[in-house]
């Protein structure tokens, strides 16, 4: 998948696969857009977009503590993602999320370890 030509991204992972997932919740949105399911395609833009901008937010952060502040609301946004998304696997008449659920879990994943990193790097707790 294309993404960002920007150092910024090519040298920061959690950047890059937040970034690569706002693309696919995109698609994903646009198919169930297709498929009439308006209000989860619309919950979903919000919050699989939402992960990416905070996190690209938290690298202009003013300190450590706002840091970690933005990446908990991308942490947030990433957990409500995940409901809708179980929602979507769990209802027949839905297209499958098929890999977003996997790929979300390594965001997950990736930001507990960026933020229980940064904590235990500094005094705030």
């Amino acid at each position: 998948m294309k993404f960002s030509n920007s150092p910024k991204y090519q040298e920061n992972p959690i950047l890059k696969e937040s970034f690569e997932f706002a693309i696919n919740i995109i698609f994903y949105s646009e198919l169930l857009e297709e498929n009439r399911k308006l209000m989860v395609a619309k919950q979903l833009i919000r919050s699989g977009t939402s992960i990416g901008a905070n996190i690209k937010e938290a690298q202009n952060a003013e300190s450590k503590a706002d840091f970690i502040h933005k990446l908990k609301l991308a942490l947030k946004e990433a957990d409500e993602t995940e409901y809708w998304l179980f929602l979507c696997e769990n209802i027949d008449n839905y297209p499958n999320p098929t890999g977003l659920i996997e790929k979300l879990n390594g965001i997950i994943k990736m930001l507990n370890k960026i933020i229980s990193t940064t904590k235990s790097n500094s005094l705030i707790r």
